[in-house]
């Protein structure tokens, strides 16, 4: 077996956290694992707290009490081995895919290392895709063992998932139709040490499902080469430090509290709903355990600043402070402005919340603190995209020709000059290099450069003079019009949306007969403020083309409607669902 990492495993180590935070700069020739920062954890700080779990009880007639389940990293890691063994002994061998849909709880945790150290690829879905994605990722993927809790055991007979390729089934928690119990794999287990599988740094470690909420679900082929790069990521750009405590609202992000060295604490919600969870249960677990870093998505920035600034009268306003957190990490979608100010009013000065980019496959690409995305507001609100910020280090982003079909070969010379809108391509050591069993997905979004490939997000901008990169949009979310114009997403939106009745926009193309024919012109969907009349008068009408005429971003915009909610994705409650809009505006146009 080849070392992973080389320490000086003493008892007078006088600094623990420092060993910690070295040990992730060591570069494994031989293999590559990323259960070794947690053993590295298990051996020098072996009682301090890995991984804390929230959760409510009492019944509907009686005030819920929030409880706590703890894992020290030596706990954590000796669980995760037993488990490993017992896997082995159950059947589930290195290489065999096993597909992983248990809630957040401790039992994930110790389910996911268990699977990383026998090296056994866990298949990652969001149970929020939907059933018809669902089954469509277990046909793709073909697992070989199901792990899962009741309820996904239910929805797994139900319909149908994995039942041509899954030979092994393990229920956590209970349940008829789940196979073997956990606590009977943990049984099959011992306490010995599990001799970790070391695996090529570039070998399939895990398949990450993306949301499907920008299009049709694939599974990113990730290797422990990438989870290594998002490590470094979070300790060199975003400065986590060893002994720290997360407030890990999204599941993934909380597996690497234990690689750098800092607490997970999971808070009682549903990690696919977000907008759902109970502020008050997110304040609870922040003040018990001191948490210095917040992981949030947008839906949830809003949601806790709604909760912790409330205006009680004219003169008052309710304010509740975070003063333990010491740093806000924001992905998965553009947080709104306002949002971010408004959420801001909770934390201490100087506190920033760090908006990050990427996608599944490639993930953080660039970061920008609040205070720098305060400045740009002006041009965001006039045309000029969402600010994204400086790309972290070792990561390239270049902008390219807008075209739709597969670029076989990197070149510097696609690089469009800096201002000039076109697709974004990334190159970096956290950028998957493949979807699994999709051959032509992954030739549409991959170009080959050198050892590795850059990745085509999907997504529109460009790079201002100082480097910064800026979104304007999905690539399938343009609208090319007839008269030779182009529209893009995010430029037009956020024009209109500063009219004070709009909630949000959402630009699509509608086909129009005339008399020669017909035309794709731009439709502008809107969604108002509750307090207003779902309806378009006169007055709101002239005031859209007004603004419409203000700017060459949304000059030629003269189709408006109003659309009561729009459909957005139950994750982020961001991600606007305009090619369903798109169907819906053109049918109503045709009414």
């Amino acid at each position: 077996m080849p070392a992973s990492f080389t320490t000086n495993d003493t008892s007078n180590d006088q600094n623990s956290n420092e060993n910690m935070s070295d040990s992730v700069d060591i570069h494994i020739e031989q293999g590559a694992n990323l259960c070794r920062h947690l053993h590295h954890a298990a051996n020098h700080i072996p009682d301090e707290l890995a991984v804390a779990v929230q959760k409510a009880s009492g019944s509907f007639f009686s005030a819920k009490t929030l409880n706590y389940q703890e894992l020290s990293f030596l706990s954590l890691d000796k669980q995760s081995d037993r488990i490993a063994h017992g896997l082995t002994a159950f059947g589930i061998k290195r290489g065999m895919k096993a597909v992983l849909m248990v809630t957040p709880s401790v039992d994930f945790f110790t389910l996911t290392f268990a699977l990383f150290k026998a090296g056994i690829v866990p298949i990652l879905v969001d149970p929020g895709m939907g059933v018809k994605n669902l089954k469509q990722c277990f046909e793709e993927s073909q697992p070989d063992a199901f792990i899962g809790i009741p309820k996904a055991h239910i929805a797994r007979k139900l319909f149908g998932w994995g039942k041509e390729s899954v030979k092994y089934l393990i229920s956590v928690g209970g349940g008829l139709f789940g196979g073997k119990q956990l606590d009977a794999i943990k049984a099959l287990g011992s306490d010995a040490p599990y001799e970790m599988a070391w695996l090529d740094k570039n070998e399939m470690a895990a398949i990450l499902f993306t949301s499907g909420s920008t299009g049709t679900p694939k599974g990113v082929v990730y290797s422990h080469k990438m989870f290594e790069a998002q490590i470094t990521a979070l300790r060199d750009d975003y400065g986590i430090k060893p002994g720290e405590r997360d407030l890990a609202t999204f599941p993934l992000f909380s597996l690497f509290g234990p690689a750098l060295g800092m607490a997970s604490i999971i808070p009682e919600m549903d990690a696919s709903k977000p907008i759902t969870a109970n502020p008050e249960y997110l304040f609870a677990a922040i003040e018990k355990y001191q948490c210095s870093n917040m992981f949030v998505n947008p839906a949830l920035i809003e949601r806790l600043g709604q909760a912790g600034v409330q205006q009680v009268d004219d003169s008052e306003v309710r304010l509740h402070k975070l003063n333990s957190i010491q740093r806000v990490i924001s992905a998965g979608a553009p947080a709104t402005i306002a949002s971010i100010k408004h959420f801001s009013k909770m934390l201490n000065d100087g506190v920033e919340v760090l908006n990050s980019y990427g996608a599944t496959e490639s993930l953080p690409l660039s970061k920008m603190g609040s205070q720098a995305l305060f400045k740009t507001t002006e041009v965001t609100d006039s045309g000029g995209g969402i600010c994204v910020g400086d790309a972290i280090n070792g990561v390239d982003i270049a902008i390219i020709e807008i075209t739709e079909q597969p670029i076989a070969q990197w070149s510097d010379s696609l690089r469009l000059e800096a201002g000039q809108i076109g697709e974004i391509v990334v190159k970096g050591p956290m950028v998957s290099q493949s979807y699994y069993r999709r051959d032509s997905a992954t030739e549409q979004a991959k170009i080959k450069d050198g050892e590795l490939s850059r990745h085509r997000m999907g997504d529109l901008g460009y790079l201002d003079s100082e480097g910064k990169l800026w979104m304007c949009g999905r690539k399938a979310h343009r609208v090319d019009a007839s008269s030779g114009k182009r529209y893009f997403s995010i430029p037009a939106e956020r024009i209109f949306n500063t009219h004070p009745q709009v909630k949000r926009s959402a630009l699509v193309g509608v086909e129009v007969r005339n008399q020669s024919g017909s035309e794709i012109v731009p439709l502008l969907c809107i969604e108002l403020e509750q307090s207003l009349s779902c309806s378009l008068g006169a007055g709101l009408y002239a005031e859209l083309n007004a603004i419409a005429e203000q700017h060459s971003q949304t000059e030629g915009i003269t189709r408006f409607l109003i659309h009561p909610e729009f459909p957005v994705d139950i994750r982020h409650n961001a991600k606007i669902f305009r090619e369903k809009l798109a169907v819906w505006a053109q049918n109503k146009h045709k009414e």
